[in-house]
């Protein structure tokens, strides 16, 4: 039992990892567009990232790993039950990559400008659908125990309240559109909006000069919509769905940060309000967790249905390995990731970029030219 809800904190501990750190990079992309002005400043902007984007989605895949090593009925009920959400949002990402790494190779503004809206747009879709995921695990899905070999649904009386039912699984029965409520599709809002304004705190950091006055300006107008968004979805969670009165301490807090980020930003102190904003989107992350316990897949039909953390987990021994990997390996991933972001951590100025990289579009297919890598 104490292992099981040291891996159910510990998951949640890379999701804050994940949506704080992937969160301004789909903050830059949804931005690169509407925010920069010409290729230098995309280039810039592409450039604050361009160090980290690919570090930060390993946080998801240690996420996905963690959750289907350490609770698989939970992973099994979750990506089954949600496949097309998650199958958009994994398409999403590997467009993105693609736009990422690709939009350098050819010197051609038509061919940069079509990734770069692909960028845009794949930053877009990930953003909304994640809220819209979190925001159903706190409201709970149209879950039921179905019997395996025959597909009858288990009467609830009859689900132990402890363990699996042997020769049965837990299954989303409500279909796709069971998903899509107004709750849950605020709570995409609420991590668009969340993210767009942690992407401008995070250009305005990271460059100097017009473009970082820009970002800063639009973290202004942004900011006060994802406060107010932020606020209408937690109080109508918890008031609504949660059963945990120690929800509202996070609640509270996360708060609290969100608002001190926009105070700080409106002294002109980026590097406190970006910190803040950080701690803003980690806060809600683990309100989000602390609400769902002492369930991990909440049922809306009935309690009964509900997985819990006891029901979810592995073997002891499992959980025992995967304590002891994590012991090992996650101060070095940690102290990996922060030394990148101190070796990277100096302003880019977007005038001192040199947009000339890349082959000629006459050039593509003769195979004679070299093909060297090429930056953001």
């Amino acid at each position: 039992m104490t292992l099981s809800i040291l891996w159910f904190i510990l998951i949640a501990i890379l999701w804050i990892g994940y949506l704080t750190l992937e969160g301004f990079d789909f903050g830059v992309g949804m931005l690169l567009r509407p925010l920069a002005k010409n290729e230098q400043e995309r280039r810039a902007m592409l450039k604050t990232i361009g160090p980290h984007w690919d570090g930060n989605e390993v946080w998801l895949l240690t996420a996905g790993g963690a959750t289907f090593a350490a609770f698989p009925e939970w992973y099994g009920t979750l990506f089954s039950g949600a496949y097309l959400v998650l199958f958009l949002i994994l398409l999403a990402l590997i467009v993105r990559i693609c736009a990422i790494e690709w939009r350098g190779k050819i010197n051609d503004q038509a061919w940069r400008d079509r990734w770069d809206w692909a960028h845009t747009i794949s930053a877009w879709l990930p953003s909304i659908l994640w809220g819209a995921a979190f925001a159903n695990l706190v409201q709970g899905m149209k879950i039921e125990v179905v019997t395996t070999a025959t597909g009858e649904v288990v009467p609830p009386a009859e689900v132990p309240a402890d363990s699996l039912l042997a020769g049965a699984s837990h299954q989303l029965t409500g279909g796709f559109w069971s998903l899509i409520t107004p709750f849950t599709l605020l709570g995409g809002v609420v991590t668009c909006l969340l993210f767009l304004t942690h992407g401008a705190l995070y250009v305005a950091l990271k460059t100097a000069g017009d473009l970082s006055s820009r970002a800063e300006a639009l973290a202004k107008k942004t900011g006060i919509a994802s406060i107010a968004a932020t606020a209408i979805w937690a109080l109508w969670a918890q008031l609504a769905y949660s059963p945990n009165a120690i929800a509202w301490l996070p609640l509270i807090l996360t708060a609290l940060a969100l608002i001190a980020s926009y105070a700080m930003l409106l002294k002109g102190r980026q590097g406190w309000a970006f910190g803040l904003h950080f701690a803003g989107i980690a806060g809600a992350v683990v309100y989000i967790f602390s609400n769902m316990a002492p369930d991990i897949m909440r049922s809306s039909i009935n309690p009964a249905y509900s997985l819990t953390i006891t029901q979810g987990a592995s073997t002891n021994t499992t959980l025992i390995i995967m304590t002891v990997a994590a012991v090992i390996f996650v101060p070095v991933v940690l102290f990996y990731t922060i030394w990148g972001y101190k070796v990277f951590s100096a302003r880019i100025h977007a005038d001192a970029i040199d947009t000339n990289e890349g082959l000629h579009p006459t050039k593509v297919r003769d195979s004679s030219q070299p093909v060297a890598h090429i930056g953001y």
